[in-house]
């Protein structure tokens, strides 16, 4: 019985070791092809951004987001990080905007970062300012705020040449004084509440202060 036994366990061992066998070599079989598998690419598409960009935004925009309306912003040469969070933040409905709600709806965050990356490769092109008599005063607030309100200055966020921090602030230089205007006043009033930091700034300004930055804004190069 003991010899039996003895048996009955050698050949159970022996079938355990050949399915461990088995089963490390169907693996090692295995990993070559996990390996080979090609990482998925999260480089920005530009040619479907452009074809958002004509098909899409092109009404309000122009084709390449450069000097439109100014009531509507130049998107040429903007950091794609911060258009594509703008428009993440109109469809989810944290910015308010009922056009571009409507525009951005139907975009997924693929579509939002192609037709972001697609603009931020064009130049933008230079503005100027218009207001003589303001300039200085525009120019004044930008580079060194406003003390007795507590109003920090532009350039600490945006750059002495309005060029932004990408993925942080956004590009400033040569933008339509009429939207940069609209946008303060927007802040100031807690119809734009998507960066509580701007609230805050554009709460202690009065029209004729933002008035003359934004026209300064609008002649950075």
């Amino acid at each position: 019985m003991k010899t039996f036994a003895a048996h009955v366990s050698h050949r159970a061992s022996h079938l355990v070791a050949r399915l461990v066998a088995g089963t490390a070599l169907a693996t090692t079989l295995a990993l070559p092809a996990l390996a080979a598998e090609p990482a998925k690419s999260t480089k920005p598409d530009l040619a479907r951004g452009q074809e958002i960009a004509t098909g899409v935004c092109v009404a309000c925009h122009t084709f390449d987001g450069s000097r439109g309306a100014p009531a509507n912003p130049i998107l040429q040469g903007q950091h794609p990080e911060y258009l594509a969070k703008q428009l993440a933040e109109f469809k989810a409905g944290k910015r308010v905007n009922a056009i571009m709600q409507g525009m951005a709806a139907p975009l997924s965050e693929a579509d939002m970062k192609n037709v972001a990356a697609f603009y931020a490769t064009k130049e933008a092109k230079t503005g100027f300012s218009k207001n003589k008599a303001t300039i200085a005063l525009g120019e004044k607030i930008y580079r060194a705020g406003i003390a007795d309100k507590q109003v920090p200055a532009c350039a600490g966020c945006h750059g002495p040449t309005g060029a932004g921090i990408p993925a942080q602030y956004p590009r400033l230089a040569s933008q339509h004084t009429d939207y940069i205007d609209a946008q303060m006043k927007l802040f100031r009033d807690n119809k734009r509440a998507n960066s509580a930091q701007m609230q805050a700034v554009a709460a202690r300004m009065n029209d004729a202060e933002i008035a003359a930055v934004a026209d300064y804004i609008g002649g950075l190069r």
